[in-house]
């Protein structure tokens, strides 16, 4: 039996996107930007597209640009803006539990003589709101925030922190990684108010290589790719057409089934914690069962035995999990987002991330949670040896 519970790190492609995107390569195949009858017919068909994730935003199509991955969407949101504001300041604010694409672009603009604060979470992976307040100040051009954190799957209340942003600095501008939020929590653009926002497709069924950034009107931004004058100019590079395409319709048919899902992925994630807590003695679980933590991310520790071996037993039956964010747990060290919520090093070492989608089913649940009970019970009895 196979069981794949790393959908945080990237998701099966739905039949239907897959078949948009042969269509692409098969049919639809010319240069958007050509002016002959192939060429406007694949522009015509990008433009349908992205009216489509526009209408899943709440956003008009003219505030969408498709990117190369989630990644590059927070790069262009973070590296853009920044750019085009400097004169009016050189502070950015973001949190300590940021995914690295935005980390680490933060530390490169640190160099750069960029003032950044760095904002605590609590226990559970939440920003306080008053020390976003007293971080607020004249010079702030901008704050970069997660709504939905890859490892926990906490919540951050973006709705709230836009209204704090704007009444102390209504110049500062507000990006939102919202990668893991988009298909798997309800929102919309205009509701929250804030000026950029990040989506990438392999994260909803759809395929790897292709985002998108929503950039609200009257938003400067400067470009960090120069060449042609694709997607409005702000990024330059023939479209990836095949990726739009399946884009497209992975956003069509999460649009379409969202409510239904996100009730399944409720549903199985508190049976999983559930089941778990009284199962399997002596684990912790960080994620917790109510509308504040995401619906598909459930982290859990295993005190004694490190998440590599427990892991890998786990491979061993069928079953796929991650420890950790996927774009770092090759990487040597322990996870920044459960060193910044103070979780003890035994435990942060011992951390799993089991993480859903709306093709897991529960008898998938059961067969994972057997087989984890049974690997941790004998890894502990061996390591004790």
């Amino acid at each position: 039996m196979e069981v794949y519970l790393d959908n945080a790190a990237t998701t099966k492609p739905r039949k239907e996107v897959v078949e948009s995107i042969l269509k692409s390569l098969e049919e639809q195949y010319a240069n958007p930007s050509s002016l002959h009858k192939k060429g406007v017919e694949v522009e015509k068909e990008i433009k349908r597209i992205r009216r489509i994730v526009a209408k899943a935003l709440g956003c008009t199509d003219q505030e969408i640009i498709f990117t190369s991955s989630g990644t590059e969407a927070n790069n262009l949101a973070i590296r853009g803006i920044t750019d085009a504001y400097k004169r009016s300041g050189n502070h950015i604010i973001t949190s300590k539990i940021e995914h690295k694409s935005v980390l680490n672009t933060f530390n490169e603009l640190e160099k750069k003589d960029f003032k950044v604060t760095y904002l605590d979470v609590d226990e559970k992976g939440f920003i306080s709101t008053e020390q976003l307040k007293d971080a607020i100040n004249n010079s702030t051009i901008l704050v970069s925030i997660m709504y939905v954190n890859n490892e926990i799957g906490s919540i951050q209340p973006i709705e709230e922190m836009s209204k704090i942003i704007k009444s102390i600095n209504p110049k500062t501008l507000f990006h939102v990684d919202g990668v893991q939020a988009f298909g798997k929590i309800k929102f919309n653009i205009k509701d929250i108010k804030i000026d950029s926002f990040s989506i990438s497709g392999h994260k909803i069924h759809g395929p790897k290589g292709i985002g998108a950034l929503y950039i609200k009107k009257g938003t400067k931004i400067n470009p960090i790719l120069t060449g042609g004058s694709q997607e409005m100019g702000i990024r330059s590079g023939t479209e990836n057409v095949p990726g739009i395409y399946g884009l497209g319709e992975a956003v069509k048919l999460s649009m379409e089934d969202q409510d239904k899902n996100i009730e399944h992925l409720k549903k199985l994630r508190n049976y999983f914690i559930d089941t778990f807590k009284s199962q399997v003695e002596g684990i912790h679980i960080t994620s917790e069962k109510n509308d504040n933590f995401a619906p598909h991310i459930i982290n859990v520790c295993f005190p004694g035995v490190r998440s590599e071996i427990m892991l890998h037993s786990l491979e061993q039956d069928g079953i796929y999990v991650s420890s950790g964010s996927a774009c770092s747990s090759k990487r040597k060290g322990y996870s920044h987002v459960l060193e910044a919520i103070n979780m003890k090093d035994d435990l942060i070492d011992s951390a799993l991330r089991f993480s859903l989608s709306y093709i897991t089913t529960k008898s998938e649940i059961d067969y994972a949670i057997e087989k984890t009970k049974e690997h941790f019970i004998n890894l502990k009895r061996i390591i004790k040896r």
